[in-house]
């Protein structure tokens, strides 16, 4: 397991490869659909530079809890907003699924990262946010952009900073 924090660098990024593990501990701002379009409509409420985007929409926090189910969503519905928050500073995101060719690009560009969480695990996952709150949109409910603080939270790397993806047909590059 590879540990990394946020705000990320380029070099606390650069030399991650597909399939590596990491554990990641900071800040990171879940959004969702209507998030990234008032985002990309309106503009960022924080600074991007070095920040992840956890593509998640947890449900409500039951008592004594921080946050309800906090699960990946499908990353490709946010591909049209992606390149907009790489080039503000974003560098990296997590969620789940396949992305398109031209998110894939200007992730290179700008030397991002596609972290994947494994969907099902919400609860799980859940556990390793220890602080929210609702930071915009808050009449959005369940998508409205919140920023959490994680600690250890697990993810693997799906597309790597040179668009090299576990999705490629030559897997085994990488063991």
């Amino acid at each position: 397991m590879i540990e990394i924090n946020t705000p990320f660098t380029k070099n606390s990024l650069i030399s991650l490869k597909p399939f590596d593990r990491v554990l990641i501990t900071g800040v990171i701002y879940i959004a969702r659909d209507q998030a990234h379009k008032k985002m990309f409509e309106e503009g960022l409420p924080f600074n991007p530079e070095g920040q992840c985007i956890y593509h998640c929409g947890p449900s409500d926090a039951k008592k004594n809890m921080i946050i309800g189910s906090a699960g990946p969503t499908s990353s490709y519905r946010m591909n049209k907003y992606m390149p907009y928050l790489f080039d503000k500073g974003i560098k990296a995101f997590i969620g789940k699924g396949m992305i398109s060719d031209s998110v894939i690009e200007n992730m290179k560009k700008n030397k991002c990262v596609y972290f994947g969480a494994i969907g099902g695990l919400g609860a799980k996952l859940s556990m390793c946010i220890k602080k929210q709150k609702i930071i915009a949109y808050e009449s959005l409910g369940t998508e409205a952009l919140r920023e959490i603080y994680v600690e250890k939270f697990p993810a693997i790397v799906i597309i790597n900073c040179d668009g090299e993806s576990i999705y490629e047909r030559d897997n085994n590059k990488y063991e």
